[in-house]
């Protein structure tokens, strides 16, 4: 029998779980549903096959990989037209950190920054 995965969802500890939901519901078109009442409180973000799981952290700051680490994106969401997207991320008020680009390892990629300083890429590799 075959083995495959099938998807991946990004979780995102975040210190105000309402407001980072309202910032993907508004700036970036996510649909919220609330599981608030429940042993491990958390929300979760949906749009087209794309899911983020939002958690209460216990700090009162994210902190970035690009912090923590020195180079990379929180997460990275696998997209085609991606001037579009940036496009109405960009008329939602989406703060856009590298705009729409092809990198040095042949991805065509945006990167925008989140609520919570979060770097969030967009794109896809070229073929």
């Amino acid at each position: 029998m075959e083995k495959h995965l099938y998807s991946l969802l990004a979780v995102f500890p975040t210190p105000n779980i309402e407001e980072t939901a309202k910032y993907y519901n508004e700036i970036m078109g996510f649909r919220i549903v609330r599981y608030l009442d429940v042993k491990e409180p958390h929300i979760c973000l949906y749009r087209d096959s794309t899911e983020i799981v939002l958690t209460q952290a216990n700090s009162k700051k994210v902190f970035p990989n690009r912090e923590l680490y020195g180079y990379g994106e929180d997460a990275y969401f696998i997209t085609d037209n991606q001037e579009a997207l940036q496009n109405e991320f960009e008329s939602n008020g989406a703060k856009i950190v590298r705009p729409l680009h092809k990198t040095d390892y042949n991805n065509r990629e945006f990167v925008l920054e989140d609520i919570d300083g979060r770097w969030i890429a967009f794109g896809m590799k070229q073929k």
